[in-house]
């Protein structure tokens, strides 16, 4: 399954973890600690979190090439909008095999 990928520098990314978690857990059965979180899109759409101290890993995969452009932007909309108090630049996916 194409997996892309998305490292975000920022000192606030257990916070930001927890933030795109609990506002998917409405939708999606959400799994989420201070440190990793995944949400269930869909039965073929998977996104997950890794805070680490100076960023925020984030990957999603999903077999359709365009619904993986979809789940890219839809997660960096997101985390930009929660993260409005600082600039977090430009977000980077890279594809990965």
């Amino acid at each position: 399954m194409p997996i892309s990928q998305a490292r975000v520098p920022t000192a606030e990314a257990s916070r930001y973890l927890k933030q795109l978690c609990r506002h998917w857990s409405h939708k999606f059965p959400v799994e989420a600690t201070e440190a990793a979180g995944r949400v269930p899109f869909g039965d073929d759409r998977v996104c997950t979190f890794e805070a680490e101290a100076d960023a925020l890993l984030m990957k999603v995969a999903t077999p359709d090439p365009a619904a993986l452009t979809r789940l890219e932007n839809v997660v960096s909309d997101h985390l930009l909008r929660f993260a409005f108090r600082e600039n977090l630049g430009e977000i980077t996916w890279s594809r990965a095999a």
